[in-house]
C-alpha cells in the first residue's frame, strides 16, 4: 500500500458527467493527500479527454502493481472495457454490465487492500434497470449486497473546511408509501449503532451526539398525527440510551435543522429520503459528500447525478467529487 492513501474512482454511467468529473480532477490535484486511480475504459476516457480540449493524459495501469507516481495532468485508470461506444448524453443499456463492473473491480481491489477507499462517479438507475438489472435501486443497496452485510446507512455529508452538517437516513429508496412500514425498533437500534461507531472510528468524533427526526409532522403531536413516535423510534431511542448512545428526539424536522439544535449536534438521523436530504443539499449542494456506513470498506460519492444535460461541455462542477474524494482520504487514514 501506498504511505498515501490509494482511493478507487468508479467513473460512473458512461453517457453522464462521471468520466469528465475524473478528468477534470486529474487536471489538478492540489489539495488532496492521497493516490487516485480511476475504474472505467481507458479509450473513452481519451476520447473524451480530446472532445472537451483538456490535455489529460490516461496512464493504464495493472490493478496488481503500483500506482504511478501523482502528477497534475495524469489520470491512472484500471482498465474496464465498455460493451458499446459511448456518446455523452446519450444513455444506452448495453452498458449497464459495464458500470457494474467498475464498482465489482472497486470492491473487490478494498478487500485485497490495494485500495484504502473507493469513490463512485453517479450511475444512471433507469439504464441499469433496463440493461437486465430490474432489482437495482441504487449504489447503496448495491455495494451492501455486494459486500454481503445486512445493514448499511446512506449519509450525506458537507464540506469538512466548515462545521459539517452529517445527515444518516433510517430508509434509503423506497416509495413514501412503504417508509412506515420499514421503520421499526430493531431498524431503528441496528442503524443508530452503524452511525455511532462510524462516527467515532471514521470520523474521529469520540462520543456523537445523534439527533433523531420524528416520522409525522410535528413528531406525532403525541400521537394526534400518528403513533410511530410513540410505538416505535421512543422506544428504539430508550435502549439506544440504556446502551450508552447520545440519542437525541424524536424531534419535529422541521424544527430540528435549526442552529439552535445543530450546534450541538454530529449527525441527524432522518426518517426517508426526502426528510432530511433537501435540507442537506439547500445548504451544501454541490460542496458533500455521500458516504455508505456499514460496508466494512469506505465508500463516498458525489452528492448528485448523471447531469446527462451537461456531459461533454466541461461545464459540471468537480465540487462534491473533490469533497468525496477529500472524506475518502479522512476516513481511510482513520480507519486503517
Amino acid at each position: 500500500m501506498s504511505p498515501r492513501p490509494i482511493l478507487a474512482l468508479t467513473t460512473g454511467e458512461p453517457a453522464g458527467i462521471g468520466p469528465e468529473l475524473a478528468l477534470d480532477a486529474a487536471r489538478d490535484w492540489q489539495g488532496l493527500d492521497a493516490e487516485v486511480v480511476a475504474i472505467g475504459d481507458p479509450e473513452m476516457l481519451v476520447d473524451r479527454a480530446k472532445a472537451l480540449g483538456w490535455p489529460v493524459k490516461i496512464d493504464i495501469v495493472d490493478p496488481e502493481r503500483a500506482l504511478p507516481p501523482r502528477r497534475d495532468g495524469h489520470l491512472p485508470v484500471w482498465p474496464v472495457a465498455l460493451k458499446r461506444p459511448a456518446r455523452a448524453g446519450r444513455l444506452d443499456p448495453a452498458n449497464a454490465d459495464y458500470v457494474i463492473d467498475t464498482l465489482d473491480l472497486a470492491v473487490e481491489a478494498c478487500r485485497a487492500q490495494r485500495a484504502s477507499a473507493m469513490v463512485t462517479a453517479p450511475l444512471h438507475k433507469g439504464a441499469i434497470i433496463d440493461g437486465g438489472f430490474p432489482g437495482f435501486t441504487g449504489h447503496t443497496e448495491y455495494l451492501r449486497d455486494a459486500c454481503a452485510v445486512e445493514e448499511v446507512v446512506m449519509m450525506l455529508a458537507t464540506d469538512r473546511t466548515a462545521r459539517p452538517l452529517r445527515v444518516a437516513l433510517a430508509t434509503t429508496h423506497l416509495p413514501l408509501s412503504q417508509v412506515a412500514g420499514a421503520i421499526t425498533v430493531d431498524s431503528l437500534i441496528r442503524v443508530s449503532t452503524i452511525l455511532d461507531r462510524e462516527l467515532r472510528e471514521c470520523f474521529g468524533i469520540g462520543n456523537p451526539r445523534m439527533l433523531v427526526c420524528g416520522l409525522n409532522p410535528h413528531a406525532g403531536e403525541a400521537g394526534h398525527l400518528g403513533r410511530e413516535e410513540i410505538d416505535v423510534i421512543e422506544p428504539a431511542l430508550a435502549r439506544l440510551r440504556s446502551a450508552g448512545l447520545d440519542v437525541v428526539g424524536p424531534l419535529p424536522a422541521d424544527t430540528l435543522f435549526t442552529p439552535r439544535h445543530l450546534d450541538r449536534a454530529d449527525a441527524v438521523l432522518a426518517m426517508y429520503h426526502d426528510q432530511g436530504l433537501p435540507v442537506l443539499k439547500y445548504a451544501g449542494f454541490g460542496q458533500a459528500a455521500n458516504i455508505t456506513l456499514g460496508l466494512g470498506l469506505v465508500r463516498t460519492s458525489v452528492d448528485h447525478g448523471t447531469a446527462l444535460d451537461l456531459a461533454g461541455t466541461g461545464r459540471a462542477d468537480t465540487g462534491s467529487l473533490r469533497v468525496a474524494l477529500n472524506v475518502a482520504a479522512d476516513m481511510a487514514r482513520r480507519a486503517h
